[in-house]
């Protein structure tokens, strides 16, 4: 019965009010978010009430995502998530670090229009990986669809479409289609899996 509310034109109203309540309230997911980007509502992800947001014009996340509790997205230098992507608690996104250009300054940084050292960049997670917790993820990285991320891990460089990821610094350790390959046989994966392409039934 709440699901169906939900799924009415009464979401757009329950959505609104968990939003509000959510500063006042301790953790719990929040259903619904507005892409400002995209001027468009995603009425199936799920952040929780407690995120921090950094530039969240700038920050582009599609449909059915979630996002744990006590995370930190800086979207400052634009972060995208793409469907689907799930992550765990206290994880961290980042598009900029200042750190270098703060040692390299001192106390001239907030005077100088040249920041030496100064790291910006984009961030991109791709359809349908997962983010373990405790995972920090810096500027400069784009995470291919599919990807696994484990818990704790320091994600500094880019990796492609099926990655299993961890590590300080984050390594690929391994493929999801291959640990996904045992679930092809399975008709609700055929139908849904979110690329067909590489279920190749006739090899199997």
């Amino acid at each position: 019965m709440l699901k169906k509310i939900y799924l009415s034109p009464l979401g757009y109203l329950i959505s609104f009010i968990q939003n509000i309540f959510s500063i006042f309230h301790t953790p719990f997911m929040v259903y619904g978010f507005y892409n400002s980007g995209q001027k468009k509502f995603m009425k199936y992800t799920r952040v929780s009430s407690n995120i921090k947001i950094m530039s969240k014009k700038n920050l582009d996340i599609y449909d059915n995502v979630w996002i744990g509790h006590y995370s930190l997205i800086d979207a400052s230098n634009n972060v995208t998530i793409k469907e689907g992507v799930q992550t765990g608690s206290h994880i961290s996104i980042f598009s900029h670090s200042s750190h270098n250009s703060i040692r390299l300054l001192g106390k001239n940084y907030l005077k100088s229009d040249l920041r030496i050292g100064y790291v910006e960049g984009s961030v991109t997670i791709g359809e349908y990986s997962f983010i373990g917790s405790h995972s920090i993820i810096f500027p400069n990285v784009n995470i291919g669809k599919g990807c696994l991320i484990k818990a704790g891990s320091v994600v500094t460089s880019s990796f492609p479409d099926y990655s299993i990821i961890a590590g300080n610094p984050a390594i690929q350790t391994g493929s999801t289609y291959d640990y996904d390959k045992k679930y092809f046989d399975e008709v609700v994966v055929q139908n849904n899996y979110y690329d067909k392409k590489l279920l190749n039934i006739k090899e199997r």
